[in-house]
């Protein structure tokens, strides 16, 4: 991997320097394909109520993408290089992770039409696209829809078991 080490308005001594390196070099073991790592250590701006800030800015380019670090900037200069590195190490490790196809995908919610209203005691009754019906009350639709919901609307719901067999803990209206 090759390392590029910048300081922008601000001077780099070498423990700095070899620290950054030391670090630069144990994100390959999150990730072993990378080509480039840069990374600038910088203060923005002085204040005078808040201090010197330090950002630190980590580019790492890996096959396919570059994925780039950038935190809060941080009065603390070893807190702030530290939270960057932690943070490209995570980075690194979820697109490795995205690599090998390991991502879980979420799963959608299942649909159903709602096939019975009672509004005025606050509850209706959803039949899915197995053909069942799901309790589920005024409190468990989302954005408060439940007074835009009507026979036949399309919802997505979760399903939770309550007192009497399964119910729809959430619906949300779909909207087209």
């Amino acid at each position: 991997m090759e390392l590029q080490i910048t300081a922008r308005t601000v001077e780099l001594d070498d423990w700095l320097k070899e620290e950054i390196t030391r670090r630069a070099a144990k994100l390959e073991s999150a990730y072993q394909r990378i080509i480039h790592c840069r990374v600038v250590v910088e203060v923005p701006h002085r204040h005078k109520r808040d201090g010197v800030l330090y950002n630190i800015r980590i580019d790492l380019h890996v096959p396919g993408a570059v994925l780039m670090v950038e935190r809060e900037p941080n009065e603390d200069l070893t807190a702030a290089m530290r939270d960057a590195f932690d943070a490209a190490r995570r980075k690194l490790e979820d697109y490795s992770r995205q690599q090998r196809g390991d991502v879980k995908r979420r799963a959608e919610a299942p649909h159903a039409r709602v096939s019975a209203l009672f509004p005025e005691d606050g509850y209706g009754f959803l039949t899915t696209s197995e053909g069942s019906e799901m309790y589920f009350h005024e409190n468990s639709v989302l954005n408060g829809d439940f007074k835009r919901l009507r026979i036949g609307a399309e919802v997505r719901f979760a399903e939770e078991e309550g007192e009497k067999g399964p119910q729809a803990s959430t619906v949300a209206l779909v909207r087209k």
